[in-house]
């Protein structure tokens, strides 16, 4: 839009007529989740919908109200789906309507969160600080906001890439990954998220530094087969370097004996890492606090707020016991980033403790959310999902025609439909035409995993919305249509 000088601006040319879009967007975002039952889980995009997106690049301008329109019919028809109350896929909060206000808020405030002496670096370092409460870190420690647990792992696992390198003489920051004189070497169970194994490629290290032990019945890190891969690998002239422990496996939510790993590190001498993305939460949730007990004396954490605190997407957190050594992982201050006693850049840069340079408001969703209803309630919502991952085991349990694949350790529970006489082959065939037309109907999303060779669906309970109710309606759906394809 021109002004008088013939100079150019984005801002509306009629703020009346924006406001007035605005209040209609805002008031058919409630309708949107006020009214999520009533839509299916899912839905795929039709032909026309992929057609739609095969358009040119746009040289002129349309009306924001024809925009606003293509995104009511092309887009918002066909989401992810994660805020209905029967997604259970993968794992993945629910997203609330407060989350969702403080990113629209924290889109008009604007601010990088890069660094500068402002109100939302402040409402960041808060957040860090509540987050760090939450887990039992110790009041020095450090942390950044991420974009998700991938990135905070990436984060942590630098840290503690930089601290073992230096304990070999290596500045790896100075000289990089060659100059070590031996290949270290990070330990996690076989069930470890597949993003440490793309952290440690990133890092230089390559896929044969992540050392995969094998796991018990319940599906944790075998403790002597840890200790075993550890001695081995030194005897072979390696250096074992850190443990990385799953609070929450993705597969069946198990967690990893957090107090015998941190102990075992301790006496090795070895970088204690929880990757706490899908269960470092528990530590909010009374009665369930028990299963990470061990998580406050990690090296480092990662955890994901946009899980069980329902933020919208995106946000994640690393924290780092030792503040120096993040901030050495990561300080870089040229002459145009320089810090100054007074002034907007007055203040630490967040921009030091992570590697993006430009970041967003994350912070406020979380802020604005906790403020609102207090940590407790998160926690009992935590209880909440549990509870409904043990109903909806019982249920299983007393189905002769499903059976259970893994222990229940947290809200993951995976299951699959018996077919008599039929090989794994078969069986993995007949359960992933009923998962499919699941989705495909919108009664529900759930998805699938194998565990120690054997097909499983899997349901991951970590949904605000969602009810007893609706796991009974999976199970009798997962029933009538393995009575109709046997």
């Amino acid at each position: 839009m021109a002004n008088g000088d013939d100079e150019h601006t984005l801002d509306p040319g009629d703020w009346s007529a924006a406001r007035a879009l605005a209040h209609r967007a805002v008031d058919e975002a409630i309708d949107h989740l006020a009214r999520v039952r009533e839509r299916p889980a899912w839905r795929e995009p039709p032909p026309s919908v992929h057609a739609f997106f095969d358009a040119p690049l746009p040289r002129e301008a349309t009306p924001l109200e024809q925009v606003y329109r293509d995104w009511q019919e092309q887009v918002r028809p066909y989401p992810m789906g994660n805020i209905h109350p029967r997604f259970w896929a993968w794992f993945m909060g629910a997203g609330n309507f407060t989350g969702a206000l403080a990113d629209f808020l924290a889109a008009v405030d604007g601010s990088n969160l890069g660094g500068g002496h402002t109100a939302p670096a402040l409402v960041d370092r808060q957040v860090v600080r509540w987050l760090r409460e939450m887990v039992g870190f110790p009041e020095g420690a450090s942390g950044t906001l991420t974009n998700g647990g991938s990135a905070a792992n990436l984060v942590a696992l630098t840290v503690a890439r930089n601290v073992k390198a230096a304990e070999a003489g290596v500045d790896v920051r100075a000289a990089g990954v060659t100059a070590l004189p031996r290949p270290l070497r990070f330990y996690a169970s076989e069930q470890v998220h597949s993003c440490h194994q793309k952290a440690l490629e990133v890092l230089g290290l390559g896929r044969a530094a992540l050392h995969l032990v094998a796991t018990d019945a319940g599906h944790r890190i075998d403790l002597a087969a840890l200790r075993s891969a550890v001695a081995e690998d030194r005897a072979r002239g390696l250096q074992p370097a850190a443990v990385i422990a799953s609070a929450g496996t993705v597969n069946t939510g198990a967690v990893d004996d957090l107090v015998a790993v941190g102990e075992f590190c301790r006496r090795e001498g070895l970088w204690f890492h929880v990757d706490g993305c899908i269960g470092a939460l528990l530590r909010i949730a009374p009665a369930h606090r028990h299963l990470v007990a061990g998580i406050e004396q990690a090296d480092s954490l990662a955890l994901d707020p946009h899980k069980w605190l329902h933020a919208p997407f995106d946000v994640g957190c690393a924290l780092v016991r030792d503040a120096h050594a993040h901030h050495a992982s990561f300080a870089l201050h040229p002459e145009y980033l320089e810090e100054h006693a007074r002034g907007i850049a007055g203040a630490p840069h967040l921009f030091d403790y992570g590697i993006e340079l430009s970041r967003s408001f994350r912070a406020l969703k979380v802020w604005m959310m906790l403020r609102e209803h207090g940590v407790e309630a998160f926690g009992r919502l935590i209880a909440q999902n549990i509870a409904q991952a043990q109903h909806l085991a019982q249920r299983i349990a007393a189905e002769p025609a499903l059976e259970l694949m893994a222990p229940v350790a947290t809200n993951i529970v995976c299951f699959r439909h018996r077919l008599p006489g039929a090989d794994e082959a078969a069986l993995k065939a007949f359960n992933t035409e009923i998962l499919l037309r699941v989705q495909e109907s919108g009664l529900a999303v759930p998805t699938d995993t194998t565990l120690a060779g054997r097909h499983s669906l899997r349901v991951a309970i970590a949904n605000h919305r969602t009810r007893r109710a609706d796991l009974d309606l999976l199970i009798d759906e997962v029933l009538r249509l393995g009575r109709t394809l046997a």
